[in-house]
């Protein structure tokens, strides 16, 4: 598909004032709280929209698209549905008590509740799966979905994305990150809404539709499902979802900055409303892709990209490029953000080198996200394999390995009070073995049912070594000046309600 100069023009606009806005904003990050968490200063509407951009990438419009027009269809809606009631949770429950400790990582939270070694365990887990999976995943089908709509060869997309990317991830941290995704996010969610008006007025409009695509309009798949099973709705999509909003430290972090426990509540639950939109803007184009094109598809995969290619008009390409690239490159400047925010403090800091100075852990931080940001656009352009079935799959199949011990030590460390630090750490450890057996053994099971049988098994061994050798005394967290009051304000509580009655009108419309 041919760009215009209208087109080039208002792509190479938008990200004039994204990194110009991003990068004065954050001109004077001198401390490491400042590089790391905005100096803890950010405003609702900023977490909120900060937090949507960093998940919305093309891991979403390639992936969960894709899987609308697979075999999957609208219930992997579920997987944004359940997450705006995981988000409700997280802004009732997780995010007051990581608030209060005071804490730069979701590593750092299991030093003070178990040991260190349980931090350094999850640190290096993390880093693995940043620089393996997702980053290489968020560049690779960004890469992908702008060689696929405006021919650009894969390899100069992939640099191009985190070039821009790096650029002012490594000038300003995560005050750039967040200036940023307010215009990256706010254009996705537009260009998402343009693309589907545009979409269903090919298709007839929705009754038409819906009618055609009857068959794939249904949350609820049989229990021999291979990627959502009733089952795995049930139990096992609830691990990725407190994994990922809750201890996923590139989610977390945004809310982490957070100017008070109310702006923090408040922002996590503005992203939970949100997240209702995004099948509608995501899915719903995949599914019309497939109705339109279907016999075009060579994957799943390039069904958004072949809607985009075959029905925007010139002249409102620039803006979906725009909004595209930005989805990409604000998921991928924040998982660079976090990943540098992890191995500064949960590894340099703490292990390498103890006394370093404030403008050190800035220094640091600005050099490690530039080699991940190389490393990343090296291992993007091999993704493409087919035995990774999907680049949704891949990311959700590899974070399996990990994401059902660290969820298990966070919530049975936060529930039992006397815990030993032996149970979160044997956790940790058991989390890629179980998994890893399961893998091997039974791969034609769902990674959902995989997950779910894990983080149960982990959960009946901590019991144990938890009733064999309790602590004596519960454990002690730090508690932050200032939060030391975390009561749930009337405000969060009926805005968190409200969102959990929407999510279930939701899903009775689509049973």
């Amino acid at each position: 598909m041919e760009l215009s100069f209208v087109d080039i023009a208002f792509f190479l606009l938008f990200f004039v004032i994204v990194v110009g806005v991003s990068m004065y904003k954050s001109r004077k990050e001198e401390t490491g709280e400042d590089f790391f968490l905005a100096g803890r200063s950010l405003l609702w509407p900023m977490v909120g929209l900060s937090l949507i951009a960093a998940n919305i990438s093309t891991e979403q419009i390639v992936g969960m698209a894709g899987q609308g027009a697979g075999n999957v269809g609208m219930a992997v809606a579920s997987y944004e549905w359940m997450a705006a009631i995981t988000l409700v949770f997280v802004a009732f429950f997780f995010l007051p008590r990581f608030l209060r400790s005071g804490i730069y990582t979701m590593p750092e939270f299991l030093e003070y509740r178990f040991n260190p070694a349980s931090r350094t365990l999850m640190a290096v887990y993390t880093l693995i799966i940043y620089v393996g999976v997702t980053i290489a995943s968020v560049i690779y089908s960004g890469a992908l979905t702008i060689n696929t709509i405006f021919g650009m060869s894969l390899v100069k997309a992939v640099w191009l994305i985190g070039g821009i990317a790096a650029l002012y991830t490594i000038w300003g941290g995560l005050k750039a990150v967040a200036w940023a995704d307010l215009f990256q996010g706010g254009a996705l969610i537009i260009g998402g809404i343009v693309v589907l008006i545009v979409g269903m007025k090919a298709v007839g409009g929705y009754d038409a539709f819906v009618t055609t695509n009857a068959d794939r309009m249904h949350m609820i798949l049989p229990k021999d499902h291979p990627v959502i099973p009733w089952t795995a709705l049930v139990i096992g999509l609830w691990i990725p979802n407190f994994y990922y909003w809750g201890l996923n430290q590139y989610i977390t972090q945004r809310t982490l900055a957070a100017q008070s426990l109310k702006q923090g509540q408040l922002g996590i639950l503005f992203a939970a409303a949100l997240k209702l939109l995004i099948p509608f803007i995501v899915i719903f184009p995949g599914i019309i892709a497939l109705q339109l094109y279907g016999n075009q598809m060579e994957t799943p995969d390039a069904a958004y990209p072949l809607l985009i290619r075959n029905l925007i008009p010139i002249g409102i390409r620039g803006f979906i490029f725009a909004a595209i690239a930005g989805a990409v490159i604000s998921s991928l400047a924040s998982m660079l953000n976090s990943a540098s925010t992890i191995f500064t403090m949960d590894i340099y800091k703490r292990l390498l080198k103890a006394d370093v100075s404030q403008r050190g852990l800035v220094t640091m931080g600005r050099l490690i996200t530039a080699v991940l940001v190389v490393l990343g656009c090296l291992i993007a352009p091999h993704l493409g394999d087919p035995r990774f079935k999907g680049i949704f799959n891949y990311i959700q199949e590899f974070q399996g390995f990990v994401s059902p011990g660290i969820l298990a030590a966070f919530i049975f460390g936060l529930a039992v009070k006397r815990s030993p630090a032996a149970a979160g750490v044997t956790a940790l450890v058991a989390s890629p073995v179980i998994y890893g057996i399961l893998y091997f053994a039974v791969n034609e099971m769902a990674f959902l049912n995989r997950m779910a049988i894990t983080f149960g098994v982990i959960l009946v061994l901590m019991t144990i070594i938890t009733m064999v050798k309790p602590l004596s005394s519960p454990v002690v967290m730090p508690v932050r000046k200032g939060f030391e009051d975390i009561t749930l304000r009337p405000a969060v509580k009926w805005f968190g309600i409200g969102v959990i009655i929407a999510t279930l009108v939701l899903y009775g419309i689509y049973w």
